[in-house]
């Protein structure tokens, strides 16, 4: 047997002991007890706060509108391509009178949907920066992109200056201006058509893209009129079915057009352009309608309807007009 050490500390054989009788139990860590079932702070919640709670709207699916908003998808893609192939070198005017009636619609669509301050005056800004580039895409000596550039920087500069007028809209520059640049931008970037008829393959690169786009968001919007499931989120109504059917035959047809168009298009640059035209055509659908809901969940005011649903496509294909000009000239050229 070895000899024990003597214990000179407090804790001692005799306290281990006094525990050990006691059961061992410690209070529990924290600074209270953990509350028991029949405690209020855990009591479960009565049924009428848990389906409150619980309860999410969903909005149904509108058959009539989603067939509508497709078929207008699908003229204003056959309007920008019947009017890029019919566009003779001297005799571009009746385009841009096409494409100024589309900018007029969207500056519509948008001011409606967007309110950004002085709505008024940034549409009365926009107007002539419209008339002003497709002035220049029509007329101009080389068909450039950085001359519509200028003309979007001068107008968004003209609306911030006029919105700065009234002391209450005064207050909502600071945070709308990017509001105002998407509306000024989105209205001049329907002039970029123009100046792709008079490139190379501008038109080639216009036709199948706004084929492509045009096909994904007619065939998603009309299979939401039949067969809206999955459910992307409870409050919008789309349905996934659609947009990879769309973002499918979009893409198909993009590539039957690169096949039967002349060089430098081919079948897989075909389906290159077509797929990144989808993708910017569902992009800018989806996030319209992921907007509208969450303003209708913030409770603001819904904006005028025509405008609330217009507001998809346009957008989606004033975005294209800068892509398509980009592909023309760093893939295709």
């Amino acid at each position: 047997m070895f000899p024990t050490m003597p214990q000179d500390e407090s804790w001692d054989a005799d306290a281990s002991r006094e525990i050990a009788r006691g059961g061992g139990k410690r209070p529990s860590a924290g600074f209270r007890d953990e509350p028991g079932p029949d405690d209020p702070a855990v009591a479960e919640p009565e049924d009428g706060e848990d389906d409150e709670l619980e309860e999410i709207e969903v909005v149904p699916v509108r058959r009539e509108l989603s067939l509508a908003i497709a078929g207008f998808a699908g003229l204003l893609a056959l309007g920008l391509v019947l009017g890029a192939v019919t566009s003779a070198p001297d005799s571009r005017l009746p385009y841009a009178i096409v494409l100024f009636g589309v900018q007029l619609l969207a500056l519509l669509a948008w001011v409606m949907a967007l309110g950004p301050p002085a709505a008024l005056t940034t549409a009365g800004v926009c107007v002539p920066t419209a008339l002003v580039a497709d002035y220049l895409a029509v007329t101009g000596a080389r068909a450039e992109l950085l001359p519509l550039v200028w003309v979007a920087l001068g107008g968004f500069v003209a609306a911030v200056l006029g919105q700065l007028v009234r002391a209450e809209d005064r207050k909502r520059v600071t945070d709308s201006w990017r509001t105002t640049l998407v509306i000024v931008a989105g209205v001049v970037a329907y002039a970029i058509p123009i100046v792709l008829t008079r490139q190379e393959v501008g038109t080639q690169t216009l036709t199948v893209g706004a084929v492509a786009a045009g096909v994904a968001l007619l065939v998603a919007r009309a299979t939401d009129a039949i067969f809206p499931k999955p459910r992307l989120a409870a409050q919008v109504p789309r349905g996934a079915t659609g947009i990879v059917l769309g973002a499918m035959l979009g893409t198909l047809a993009a590539a039957a057009l690169g096949s039967v168009l002349v060089l430098p298009f081919t079948p897989a640059k075909g389906a290159v352009v077509g797929l990144i035209a989808v993708l910017i055509a569902h992009l800018v659908d989806l996030a319209v309608n992921f907007g509208q809901a969450d303003r209708r969940l913030a409770g603001d005011a819904p904006t005028f309807w025509v405008a609330r649903h217009m507001q998809g496509p346009l957008g989606a294909f004033a975005l294209l007009s800068p892509v398509a000009y980009a592909l023309s000239h760093w893939f295709l050229a």
